[in-house]
């Protein structure tokens, strides 16, 4: 039950983890303290004792560097623990001011304490991993305790198991400090005889990081094992589904399977690992510094499953929106995968410093997010971000439309979060900025409803206006007989007198929106033209000049 219990408090705390490190800081922005308030200012604990997060970690680091007199700074003061204990109701108690509170014998006390702790962790007792502790000064106040008391974790004896509790104590400097509450001193003694304490090491027992090898060594094959568990079980649903589907690799269900299977094996596992690893007696130190380390790759585990499936839909909506011919919908669709992948990274990137213990919600919250932006010099970002957003919403060009963007011809292969890809008729790849692009002419072919056809014939001057006007009716014949030639606009006029040729203007539409097919149309017309002239022996006039030389002779 406790292991059930432990394991559900993960699951919500790893979820939730990333959002609560964007709540807001405890002081606002842009607030000062007054001198005087700076002036009383208590100094910092330097055993970080004002958390319970800090409390936690500072009297493991003391266990495992077995630095006793160090640890005992984290139990009650008082040489008399019963005479320190106060009701539940209580705000807090506060540290004696007499110079005898810290005396070696009261120290030497509270350092068999410490040992007696340690050897009751090392037994089967329990402590919340490292992101479940509250990094607040006024740790968890919805946790149905009083408000000075904190639980971080359970000792585990015959008659049952006993929450280990902190309490806020107000020291004689004014310092708020979190230490174990006087109840769970005296759990501790009663759990640990004094003469667990009186034997003496071996030497024998090889130690790394202040615990056992041996110890190390069982939680790190626990976590393989559950791994190599959980993906041997994948291996095995992934196979029995291609068996199952007959073309897989169209089938969504599949897709979406195979995208999840790698990192959900990894994250459940690591849930596994945590389930367990509390039932183990093993050292408490190696327990809780794989707990912590465990929750990154818990992080690490959940935005891969995301990423993941975030492409996996992506792909899905993309061949549908293609077979649909939606070209505008899967601009949009890599926009927002792109999107949603950056937001993943910074959620998993902000948690992933919250458990490793970098406090970030400060510097987010004095800097906001434009502020974040202009320090790092993101002006040209965010530009062509807006400039991604203007494309979308305007559609000037979608993925696959041939245009002229500026002095850049080509068909548009990308539209990303910062830059525009066209592939030219050279066949390579030019990045366009989006800001760049929201900003220049696009003349976009692929919209095109008609193809023109216009052409200037110039026939020989020796041709007379008898044959100019057959001529002229024959063509009108052609373009009017002409199937793929949109009738409104079509027109065949002499239009005028060259230089050394009569002019025919002929001015008509294809009826295509594919620019092969019109290229089709206006050669069969071209041909036509040629045969027609050639039928009435009128000949196509090229660039010629005539000179007249006048000869006269002098008598």
């Amino acid at each position: 039950m406790k292991a059930r219990l432990a394991s559900l408090r993960f699951l919500i705390a790893a979820i939730g983890l990333a959002f609560a490190s964007f709540a807001t800081a405890q002081s606002l922005p842009g607030t000062e303290p007054s001198t005087e308030q700076t002036a009383t200012a208590p100094a910092p604990d330097p055993f970080g004792r004002e958390t319970p997060r800090g409390a936690i970690t500072g009297l493991l680091q003391a266990l495992g560097d077995a630095d006793y007199q160090r640890a005992a700074q984290y139990f009650p003061a008082k040489g008399n623990i019963e005479a320190e204990a106060q009701s539940e109701t209580s705000q807090a108690s506060e540290e004696p001011r007499s110079g005898n509170a810290d005396t070696q014998g009261n120290l030497d006390q509270r350092a068999d304490l410490a040992r007696k702790l340690q050897i009751a962790l090392d037994r089967g007792g329990s402590l919340l991993a490292f992101p479940l502790l509250s990094n607040e000064a006024s740790g968890v106040v919805d946790d149905g305790l009083a408000q000075n008391l904190e639980q971080v974790g359970s000792l585990s004896s015959e008659e049952g198991a006993a929450p280990i509790l902190l309490q806020q104590i107000t020291t004689a400097d004014g310092n708020m400090q979190w230490r174990i509450a006087p109840e769970t001193a005296e759990d501790i003694a009663d759990v640990v005889p004094a003469e667990a304490t009186d034997g003496t090491s071996t030497g024998e027992e090889i130690t790394l990081a202040g615990a056992p090898l041996i110890d190390w060594l069982k939680l790190v094959a626990l976590a393989l094992l559950a791994f190599a568990a959980f993906r041997l079980l994948a291996a095995l649903v992934l196979a029995f589904l291609r068996r199952a589907i007959t073309d897989h690799d169209a089938s969504p269900a599949y897709r979406f399977l195979h995208a999840a299977m790698p990192p959900l094996s990894l994250y459940l596992a690591v849930l596994t690992f945590y389930a367990t690893a509390g039932d183990l007696e093993v050292s408490i130190v190696a327990r809780q510094t794989l707990l912590r380390y465990a929750a990154i790759v818990a992080w690490i585990a959940l935005a891969w499953f995301a990423l993941r499936l975030v492409d996996a839909i992506a792909r899905i909506v993309t061949g549908r929106m293609h077979r649909a011919e939606r070209r505008q919908a899967v601009t949009i669709v890599s926009f927002l995968r792109r999107g949603a992948k950056v937001l993943l990274l910074a959620i998993a990137f902000v948690a992933v410093l919250d458990t490793v213990g970098l406090d970030v919600t400060t510097g987010i919250a004095a800097l906001g997010i434009g502020g974040l932006a202009l320090a790092l010099g993101a002006q040209k970002t965010i530009e062509n971000l807006v400039g991604s957003v203007t494309l979308i919403a305007d559609k000037p060009v979608q993925v696959g439309d041939a245009a002229q963007i500026g002095e850049v011809f080509g068909t548009v292969e990308d539209i990303g979060m910062r830059s525009t890809l066209v592939r030219t008729l050279n066949r390579t790849l030019v990045s366009i900025p989006n800001g760049y692009l929201a900003s220049e002419r696009i003349e976009n072919y692929a919209l095109r409803d008609r193809f023109l056809f216009h052409q200037t014939i110039g026939v020989t001057y020796d041709t007379d206006a008898q044959q100019m006007e057959r001529l002229l009716g024959e063509l009108r014949t052609i373009i009017a007989d002409d199937g793929h030639i949109l009738d409104d606009d079509a027109r065949v006029r002499f239009h005028g007198f060259g230089d050394s040729a009569l002019q025919i203007e002929i001015f008509a539409y294809f009826n295509t929106r594919s620019y092969p097919e019109s290229l089709a149309m206006q050669e069969t017309l071209l041909f036509a033209i040629m045969r027609k002239l050639e039928e009435l022996g009128i000949d196509f006039a090229f660039p010629t000049q005539t000179i007249h030389v006048q000869n006269d002779i002098a008598d």
